[in-house]
């Protein structure tokens, strides 16, 4: 196992909880890194339990907190909470992508501001903390970082629909429609896309492993610089 304990111990310091730094270690560890040091544990199984902790913690928050809604509300909520596009965003909060073990090839395609590999990171670090201090302290730790999205109701369309968000703000600022680019580097195997979006003097760009999630980053990242102007 890498020793990350330094590194380690500042990220447990941002998200308040003391973690095992093994287990830390593991949940930040990436299967390119782990593959290319002979085999080492990597953070898959860790983010399967993570991501379990998560739902359960934002589905009991929501149930008990939001009465007045049905059962398709309370979906559409949670679907947006525990999205990839919003767990990325959470772990850019804290600034995860600094601490992730990456191999090189994800290191050298930027990696560690992918919205994929920054939410599965998310979900293993969750379950590092689930297994190191239990779950009261996974289900605060979850409730702490979805909580900006929480706290607004227009980010919930956005976070699992981003480009017809952005489509909607550009209306409503009487700018044309958005115009997406897109360009894709890598082997056919490991395909990485960037987009480009580009609405009224505004220019965002957003990675992912197909062209939609990329254009969808691009779309969210544009949607928050428009929303802070409507």
């Amino acid at each position: 196992m890498t020793d990350v304990s330094g590194e380690g111990a500042g990220l447990s310091e941002r998200l308040g909880v003391d973690i095992d730094a093994e287990l830390l270690s593991r949940a930040l560890t990436h299967r390119s890194f782990a593959y290319e040091n002979g085999g080492i544990p990597h953070n898959e199984r860790l983010e399967f339990l993570g991501d379990s902790v998560l739902g359960q913690a934002v589905t009991v928050m929501l149930y008990t907190t939001q009465p007045d809604l049905d059962e398709g509300e309370l979906a559409k909520r949670r679907a947006s909470v525990v999205s990839t596009v919003a767990l990325a965003e959470a772990a850019r909060g804290i600034g995860l992508g600094e601490y992730l073990l990456l191999g090189r090839g994800e290191e050298q395609t930027g990696g560690r501001d992918k919205d994929s590999i920054l939410a599965d990171t998310m979900e293993a670090v969750i379950g590092a903390v689930y297994l190191s201090a239990g779950q009261d302290a996974a289900t605060d730790l979850v409730l702490r970082l979805t909580q900006p999205l929480l706290e607004d109701p227009e980010r919930y369309g956005a976070a699992i629909d981003p480009k017809t968000s952005l489509q909607e703000i550009a209306a409503r600022l009487s700018f044309d429609p958005p115009r997406y680019s897109v360009q894709s580097s890598g082997p056919d195997h490991d395909r990485r896309f960037t987009a480009t979006v580009v609405v009224g003097d505004l220019s965002q760009t957003g990675v992912g492993t197909s062209k939609k999630t990329a254009e969808m980053a691009a779309a969210l990242s544009a949607w928050h610089v428009l929303s802070d102007r409507a």
